[in-house]
């Protein structure tokens, strides 16, 4: 599955469980209400940077009681620094 399919499954499963738009989980995760909207057109797509980041965000902030989806990959924590 292309990132653009993942974060689009993202968002449908989250705004499902959660009972909100796609437009309240991008201003959560991007500041800005129309990312997925503009992303759901046909041959619409983000860079690369922008992906990683909204799949990290997804991945960081996915309720605990909703399963993440089985077809996509979950992006792994970071690793912290050693001060």
């Amino acid at each position: 599955m292309e990132p653009k399919q993942q974060i689009l499954a993202l968002v449908a499963a989250l705004t499902a469980h959660q009972g909100v738009t796609h437009f309240a989980i991008s201003m959560r995760a991007l500041g800005k209400g129309d990312f997925f909207k503009k992303l759901m057109r046909p041959g619409a797509d983000c860079r690369t940077r922008t992906a990683t980041n909204v799949l990290a965000w997804f991945s960081d902030n996915w309720p605990s009681d909703l399963e993440w989806p089985s077809d996509v990959p979950r992006p792994p924590k970071p690793k912290k620094e050693a001060a």
